[in-house]
């Protein structure tokens, strides 16, 4: 569950295009506004169902533990390298039409993977890594815009259709291969939700390009399309929208006034409560017309983003929080193999693994204030991964316990990490600039995870106590990150 990305990393640079929202959320009918949560659904799937048949894979194709590893990592090598070029395809055929694109490069993907020969392996993972890519980046914009008045509730949708697809892909992978005749078919079978969804976006492409106004004209659409913006318009008075996920364990939000030409706009100050009622983001209640962007350059910070050591501590906590579950995701099947249980229990072990994450990714939001900050629920989200860590090394008969506990805190760190970014940007366009260097940057050290694991493994003839070493290793590493990333915001620049 991931913001907009963007590589500015100052507030002196020119600012970069960003997506706007033209169209309030009432403009779009409820059903095609919920579509954007079945494209949430098909933002893990063909990633996670690699896992229960990576052996089969590499049995098949005889490939090593360490070309395996590869191949678990380039999923986020694509994340990194794709998520900031998203917002410039954006600037072109806007962000409904992006998303349309990105599902059927998925869908692609998926089939020249499983029927490409050695080279479509590697061909197609790349083309699911991007189309994941792009979804990544808009599905939480498109729903902010579309649910700006009930914005927590939409995140918790949202991020619940991610962890739900990708701990049914794992689930079911095993069972599919068994059925569709390999690895090949199981695989492929992901295709298909995504041309679905792909079909039904397609709708609501078509109802945005061409519609009626508020003012009951007839015009053209343009809620997905972005604008270039000069350096003046930094200084320009944006949009009040909230943070993405900003409003976890704050009590206010105070835009500060900007001026126009000599025209002074005052921006009063909006109580946001704790829970879902977020009227105060309502495009018709804040002043701006419909062209109102997204989000706001205002100038706050004279120092650099990439020169604040706050900006490191959220990236490698993004970083490392991300390799644990992707390692876990590629080679948790492996590891509960290899201490004698069946591939469809492998698989259960790893639904159990990502399912939980729904659980604790609710839970968590009320430790996100002790003592005045992020520190304790970055803790508790991280230490439960170096227990299952140790589980798995030491008593890997015990999978299932190991898997829940660490499913436990896979969801929980992935939500602290989301609401870290928000919570050290001072200005939503800074938000989305830590977003974009926090995952971009982060998801390079996330795939070190399931690569080393793969390479060690091959290292050591197929054992698994070295990689799990590394594993544990890593996840202590994140506890250590957890106490300096989550630091009072008030004293981190």
């Amino acid at each position: 569950m991931n913001g907009e990305n963007e590589t500015t990393t100052g507030r002196t640079e020119p600012a970069a295009p960003t997506l706007t929202a033209p169209t309030p959320a009432a403009h779009t009918p409820a059903l095609l506004a919920a579509l954007i949560f079945l494209v949430a659904l098909n933002l893990r799937p063909a990633i996670a169902a690699v896992g229960p048949v990576l052996v089969r894979i590499g049995s098949d194709l005889d490939w090593g533990e360490s070309t395996l590893g590869m191949l678990g990592a380039m999923p986020l090598w694509a994340f990194a390298a794709v998520s900031p070029l998203v917002r410039f395809v954006t600037a072109r055929i806007g962000a409904n039409r992006t998303i349309l694109a990105a599902l059927l490069v998925l869908a692609i993907g998926c089939v020249v993977r499983s029927f490409g020969g050695p080279a479509g392996v590697w061909l197609g993972t790349l083309a699911v890594g991007a189309g994941i890519a792009a979804g990544n980046v808009l599905v939480p914009v498109v729903a902010k815009r579309d649910y700006a008045k009930h914005l927590p509730l939409a995140v918790g949708v949202y991020s619940a259709c991610i962890t739900a697809g990708s701990a049914t892909a794992g689930l079911t992978s095993a069972s599919l291969a068994d059925r569709l005749g390999g690895w090949r078919g199981a695989l492929a079978a992901w295709a298909v939700p995504a041309v679905i969804v792909a079909g039904l976006w397609t709708l609501r492409v078509i109802h945005n390009s061409t519609g009626i106004g508020s003012d009951g004209h007839t015009e053209e659409r343009t809620a997905d399309h972005t604008s270039e913006r000069t350096d003046s318009s930094a200084e320009r008075t944006g949009s009040t929208a909230e943070r993405t996920m900003g409003t976890i364990g704050e009590q206010s939000v105070r835009p500060r006034p900007q001026t126009e030409a000599g025209t002074h706009q005052a921006v009063p100050r909006h109580n946001v409560p704790r829970h879902n009622d977020l009227q105060h983001t309502d495009p018709q209640h804040t002043g701006h017309n419909a062209d109102a962007t997204i989000h706001a350059n205002h100038p706050s910070e004279t120092t650099p983003l990439w020169r604040r050591p706050m900006t490191w501590w959220v990236t490698m906590f993004m970083g490392l929080q991300s390799a644990a579950f992707y390692t876990m995701c590629n080679w948790l099947p492996a590891v509960a193999s290899a201490a004698g249980f069946d591939d469809a229990t492998a698989g259960v072990h790893l639904f159990v693994f990502q399912s939980l994450g729904i659980l604790s990714g609710l839970l968590i939001p009320a430790l996100m204030r002790v003592h005045g900050d992020q520190r304790c629920a970055a803790l508790v989200a991280s230490l439960p991964m170096v227990v299952a860590g140790m589980g798995w090394m030491l008593l890997p008969n015990l999978s299932l316990p190991w898997s829940l506990i660490g499913g436990m805190g896979q969801g929980a760190a992935l939500v602290v990490a989301l609401t870290l970014i928000s919570l050290r940007g001072s200005t939503p366009a800074e938000t989305v600039a830590l977003s974009g260097i926090a995952q971009s940057i982060g998801y390079l050290l996330a795939s070190v995870g399931p690569l080393a694991f793969g390479a060690l493994a091959e290292l050591t003839g197929g054992r698994w106590t070295a990689p799990l070493i590394l594993f544990t290793a890593l996840a202590a590493a994140q506890c250590g990150i957890a106490l300096l990333a989550g630091r009072d915001a008030s004293n981190t620049h």
